[in-house]
């Protein structure tokens, strides 16, 4: 961190250097000629001695991963540093302009893959931890398939893997789906691929794009492999959800019981909560120790959450083109459709505690693809599922 420290500080812009610079733009006036002259002049000043630095870092041996992982501690570092969040930004910007996404190789991971591979699958799955080998080698049996994302500078660590189950139907339940005990499946009559798990393996290339097919990537491969399959969808877990809600709820400035639940679901919450009375507070049931596992909370609780749920995550917006939700913002951007909600889809503590155990299907209908995505980049349009549009209307 030292290094770091003196790297950010001493090897900085030269503030002097740059209003020359601007000087010099500003007094070339119309003389095309001097103006060229004096912008070039201004880019060289305006790029730290760091960066050049940072770039030769590059060229040597493993000299691109050193830096996405200096890129990862940068980011835990930075978030109360001035002078190292403008060292983490020069980085950023470095390994954005070397990471072409056209030279990302999809390869295939199996229960033969190299043990170095297997113990970084197990190690960077970041959605439903792996518990074991025994968890392992399910998720890679002949009804499922576990693809990765390399990138030549980094051959051997995956940067993105994507795990997918070959199933009958829509999956609307995880812990079915992962389930050891469960009759393999043959792959070659089965007619849904559920993508179940994308995991970004590395930290430190956070805020980089890879492009916004990467998922019809692998719908390409699995459509090539199995001709039966006529259905690509994922099941995903709804991360922001409980987080959002807690927020809104605290909002004294807005009385989210009253404007956003019917009388009758706020009845049947005072019921539920034995005060027989309104009003019920929703936060408060939420907090019941094991109110999942009280069928009348369960009862009460389940309409007004999925409505909620289905709000926050077609309505609620980080900006006017982009949705709140992260897994929703890399699902609609690859071109998919929010297609239907499932109450009780992940019935663990994480799951119960990020979104109050629901997960969400999003359907990739190959014909509807590019033009999901466009409308989603260019409008901020959201394609839903006639499901999900009668959720919002209720």
């Amino acid at each position: 961190q030292r290094f770091l420290q003196i790297l950010a500080t001493e090897f900085d812009i030269d503030r002097k250097a740059v209003d020359k610079a601007v000087a010099a733009v500003q007094q070339a006036g119309d003389d095309s000629r001097e103006r060229a002259k004096a912008e070039r002049a201004l880019r060289q000043a305006l790029q730290p001695p760091r960066v050049r630095l940072l770039a030769q870092l590059n060229a040597l041996p493993e000299g691109f991963l050193f830096l996405v992982d200096l890129r990862e501690e940068l980011l835990s570092w930075s978030r109360d540093d001035l002078a190292l969040a403008a060292l983490e930004r020069d980085l950023l910007s470095l390994l954005t302009s070397w990471f072409d996404v056209g030279f990302l190789e999809l390869r295939r991971i199996t229960w033969d893959s190299p043990a170095s591979l297997l113990e970084k699958m197990i190690a960077y799955e970041a959605v439903h931890p792996i518990t074991g080998w025994g968890d392992l080698k399910n998720r890679l049996s002949s009804d499922r398939r576990c693809f990765a994302f390399f990138h030549p500078r980094m051959a051997s660590e995956p940067l993105i893997i994507v795990q997918v189950a070959l199933v009958n139907g829509i999956a609307d339940n995880v812990q079915t789906l992962l389930d050891e005990t469960a009759p393999v499946l043959d792959p070659h009559i089965t007619d849904t691929a559920i993508f179940y798990s994308i995991s970004n393996a590395h930290d430190g290339l956070s805020g980089i794009s890879f492009g916004n097919f990467l998922i019809k990537r692998v719908v390409d491969e699995l459509a090539s492999e199995f001709k039966n399959l006529k259905t690509f969808a994922t099941l995903s877990p709804i991360p922001g959800f409980q987080r959002w809600l807690d927020r809104k709820l605290s909002d004294s400035d807005q009385d989210v019981e009253a404007e956003w639940l019917t009388a009758t679901e706020r009845k049947a919450l005072a019921s539920a909560a034995g005060t027989g009375k309104e009003p019920a507070s929703l936060k408060t049931l939420l907090q019941t120790p094991d109110w999942s596992q009280k069928p009348e909370l369960v009862k009460a609780l389940k309409h007004p959450l999925m409505r909620l749920c289905a709000r926050y995550l077609v309505k609620e917006k980080r900006d006017s083109l982009t949705v709140l939700d992260p897994v929703a913002r890399f699902h609609l951007a690859n071109g998919a459709r929010i297609e239907r909600l499932n109450w009780s889809g992940d019935t663990s503590t994480k799951g119960l505690a990020q979104s109050a155990g629901m997960m969400v299907n999003y359907l990739y209908k190959l014909n509807d693809i590019e033009a999901n995505h466009e409308a989603y980049r260019g409008e901020g349009k959201v394609t839903t599922s006639s499901v999900i549009r009668s959720l919002l209307k209720t």
